[in-house]
C-alpha cells in the first residue's frame, strides 16, 4: 500500500485492501495463540510448584489459551467468501398486530445483546415502530470479523408463546417474527449500480433519533427500478450519511438476489447440492405454560429462556453451523 500509485486506482486499491483485512481476520488469531503458548512455555520453565500464585497464572493463560484454540477450531466452520464480513440483519413483525410488533423489539434487544457480548459494534439503520408497542420492522448493521458468519445461522422465522401482557383476559398468544440476514459487499462485479437504475426519495425520519434526525429530511429511501428492491436509512444525522448506508445495504441485497439466482440455475441443472433454510421456521421460544427455546434445524433446546433472550445464542449458532457444514460435506 506504500507503493506510489497504490491509491491511484481507487477500487482495485480498496478491494487490495479489503483482502489484506480478511487475512489478518485469519492471521492475527494465530499469532496471538503461539504467542501466548510461548508465555505459558516461559512460565512453565520458571515455574516452582510450591508457588501457589504461579499456578493460579498458569492456570489462567491455559484457560485462555484453550478458549481462544477453541474458537479458531470453531472458525474453522466458516470457510464460504462471505463469512467474515460485517452482517446487515432486518427483522420483521408477522401477523398479529402488536404481539408480533412486541416480539419483534424482543429479538433486536436479544441481537444487539448478542452483538454486545461478542464485541462487535452494531448500529440501527432503519425501523418502523409497532402501531402501540414495539417495532413492525427494523434493520441493523453488525461490524466486526465474521459476524455475517455466525450471524447467517438466524435466518428464518422465528416464534413466540407467552401469556399476552396485552390481553387482559391474560391468554396465551403466539406471535411470529423472521429474521434476515446478508452479508455487507464493497463494490463486487456482479453488482452495478447506476444512478439511473435507481429512485432516491427523502423523508423526514421518525421515532428516537434527535431533534436534527426528526426536524429535517434526511432519511432516505433508495428503490432499484430493476427489481423493486429497496433500502432505506434514517439513523444517521445528515442525508449524505443515509444514503451512503442505504447504498450499501442495496448492494448488499442486489448481490444476495444474484448468488440466490446463480444457485437457483445451478440447482436446475446439477440438482439440490444443499439445504436452503431461509424462510422457515426455525426455532420456537415457549415461555407459558413452561420455559423452552428449542431450534427445529438441530433439536437443541434449553428451560433458561431469558439467558436466550440476554443474547446467550452460541449454542444454537454452533449446533447449526456445525450441522450446516455436515450437511454439505455429505452432499459434495
Amino acid at each position: 500500500m506504500a507503493r506510489p500509485g497504490f491509491w491511484d486506482q481507487q477500487k482495485s486499491a480498496q478491494g487490495t485492501v479489503e483482502k489484506l483485512k480478511a487475512l489478518r481476520r485469519t492471521v492475527e488469531p494465530f499469532e496471538k495463540c503461539e504467542k501466548e503458548a510461548g508465555e505459558i512455555a516461559e512460565l512453565l520453565e520458571i515455574f516452582d510448584e510450591s508457588d501457589a500464585a504461579s499456578f493460579k497464572e498458569i492456570q489462567e493463560h491455559l484457560n485462555r489459551l484453550e478458549h481462544e484454540v477453541g474458537a479458531l477450531e470453531f472458525q474453522r466452520l466458516l470457510s464460504d467468501p462471505l463469512d467474515s464480513h460485517n452482517a446487515i440483519v432486518s427483522i420483521n413483525s408477522g401477523a398479529g398486530g402488536t404481539e408480533s410488533c412486541d416480539w419483534a423489539e424482543m429479538l433486536l434487544r436479544m441481537y444487539l445483546r448478542w452483538s454486545e457480548q461478542h464485541g462487535y459494534k452494531s448500529r440501527t439503520v432503519d425501523f418502523q415502530e409497532g402501531g402501540e408497542a414495539g417495532i413492525d420492522n427494523a434493520t441493523f448493521l453488525v461490524e466486526g470479523a465474521y459476524a455475517y458468519g455466525y450471524l447467517k445461522a438466524e435466518c428464518g422465522v422465528h416464534r413466540l408463546v407467552r401469556t399476552s401482557p396485552f390481553d387482559a383476559n391474560k391468554r396465551r398468544h403466539t406471535s411470529f417474527a423472521s429474521v434476515d440476514v446478508i452479508a455487507e459487499v464493497e463494490d463486487v462485479p456482479e453488482v452495478e449500480i447506476k444512478e439511473a437504475d435507481i429512485r432516491i426519495d427523502t423523508y423526514r425520519a421518525g421515532g428516537a433519533g434527535g431533534q436534527h434526525v426528526n426536524k429535517t429530511s434526511s432519511a432516505v429511501r433508495i428503490i432499484h427500478l430493476a427489481t423493486g428492491l429497496i433500502a432505506q436509512c434514517q439513523n444517521e444525522r445528515s442525508q449524505h450519511q443515509n444514503k451512503e448506508v442505504a447504498m450499501k445495504v442495496l448492494r448488499a441485497r442486489l448481490y444476495e438476489r444474484y448468488l440466490k439466482e446463480r444457485e437457483a440455475e445451478l440447482k436446475s441443472k446439477y440438482g439440490e447440492k444443499k439445504e436452503i433454510a431461509w424462510g422457515s421456521q426455525i426455532r420456537s421460544y415457549v415461555f407459558h405454560p413452561y420455559t423452552m427455546v428449542k431450534d427445529h434445524r438441530t433439536s437443541v433446546e434449553t428451560s433458561n429462556g431469558q439467558a436466550v433472550m440476554d443474547g446467550d445464542l452460541d449454542e444454537f449458532i454452533q449446533a447449526y453451523l456445525k450441522k450446516f457444514v455436515g450437511d454439505r460435506e455429505k452432499k459434495k
